[in-house]
């Protein structure tokens, strides 16, 4: 059943991921505007928020279960929807509920995953599940990109939609006798929001998600900028974003992952976005392609501590019956962190050096006030 739930993240972030190298000249090529391919291109990442969201409230009432099967057999439809695309307009439209349908898997996914994990090996359950995100990081961006320039966009999102469609269909016979009962009463399904920003547990998880993917969303601003002005060919931001992932994912896996159950989740969590932070200035002072190398397995290793660090925090500070809300606020700051992440420093027109030494300063600020000892949290 778990081996089962790891496809279903798989697929989910492959989807996700599958969208990077594509949309911007998809949205391009239907006549769009520079605003209107951003709009286009953080449409997703807006609409995904909310669903998150939703899902955390449905998955808590109605069970992961059927969110699960919900979220799959929606999004592959949503899919199949590019098909009728022939403006930008519809684009935007069809951006939105892919992505707000998408946003129901991920929290269902993790909900049901961490319920079915015992307490002593949420740590190393994180990490593999964290293996499939890397993979799915690596292999759909590359699959897109190279499937796409041979064919077209919308058939590139086809495939997905089946494999989407299919995992829904399987969800519903594999996944049916392993659902847990609810009640049809439960108090604590009007528990309040300010319960889990209130809980330090939980609100340290939501900030390390949302940092998570905001230094992402640098990256994948900067780095093509970063790399360009060096004078590299463009190949080497794909080297160097295959090489984070790698790396990320032998943490992941390998015997190293067994540190997870054993130190606390915090002092991991301080020390994944450490790295981070350390390599984001590292990568500000490149001046090689051998300094880039470095700076980005530096970022593989802190991304590979971080993010197994914030699930078991988030597992750690919740119970189960309120564990799907928990984890849809969750992945909610990662859709905003991805978003603010680049748009931000496109704002603040700090330049390429000034906007990765600014990003590698709040990243290890925040791990160090990560530190700050505080009582241990009770479950939100």
């Amino acid at each position: 059943m778990k081996k089962f739930i790891y496809v279903i993240i798989f697929f989910s972030f492959f989807d996700l991921f599958t969208q990077l190298p594509v949309m911007s000249t998809y949205a391009e090529s239907l006549g769009a505007s520079a605003f209107l391919t951003g709009l286009a291109v953080g449409m997703y990442s807006l609409s995904n928020t909310f669903g998150n969201i939703i899902s955390g409230f449905l998955t808590d009432r109605k069970g992961p279960f059927v969110i699960l099967v919900l979220g799959l057999l929606t999004t592959g439809l949503s899919l199949s929807l590019y098909n009728l695309v022939e403006n930008p307009t519809t684009l935007l439209i069809v951006r939105f509920v892919h992505g707000l349908v998408a946003g129901f898997i991920v929290p269902a996914a993790f909900t049901f995953l961490a319920n079915a994990t015992e307490q002593e090996k949420r740590g190393k359950g994180s990490a593999i599940s964290g293996a499939f995100v890397g993979i799915a990081a690596i292999i759909g961006p590359a699959f897109s990109g190279i499937l796409a320039s041979r064919t077209s966009v919308p058939f590139v999102f086809n495939i997905t939609a089946s494999c989407m469609l299919l995992l829904g269909i399987l969800t519903f016979f594999i996944l049916k006798s392993n659902q847990i009962k609810k009640e049809k009463s439960t108090p604590s399904a009007h528990i309040p929001i300010s319960v889990f920003f209130n809980n330090s547990g939980t609100l340290k998880a939501f900030a390390g998600a949302f940092f998570l993917m905001f230094s992402q969303g640098v990256i994948a601003y900067l780095l093509p900028l970063k790399v360009q002005s060096l004078g590299f060919d463009s190949r080497l931001s794909g080297t160097l974003m295959s090489t984070f992932g790698i790396i990320a994912v032998l943490v992941f896996i390998l015997p190293t992952n067994r540190i997870f159950d054993k130190v606390a989740p915090i002092k991991t969590l301080s020390l994944g976005i450490g790295l981070m932070g350390v390599s984001q200035l590292l990568i500000s002072q490149a001046d090689s392609s051998t300094l880039l190398y470095l700076a980005m397995v530096c970022y593989g290793i802190g991304f590979g501590f971080l993010f197994p660090s914030i699930n078991s925090l988030l597992i750690d500070s919740t119970t189960a019956d309120i564990r799907g809300k928990a984890y849809g606020y969750f992945y909610a700051f990662f859709s905003l962190g991805v978003v603010l992440g680049s748009s931000l420093l496109g704002w603040l027109s700090l330049g390429i050096v000034g906007g990765f030494i600014f990003t590698g300063i709040v990243l290890l600020v925040f791990a160090s006030t990560i530190l700050i000892p505080y009582k241990r949290p009770s479950h939100a």
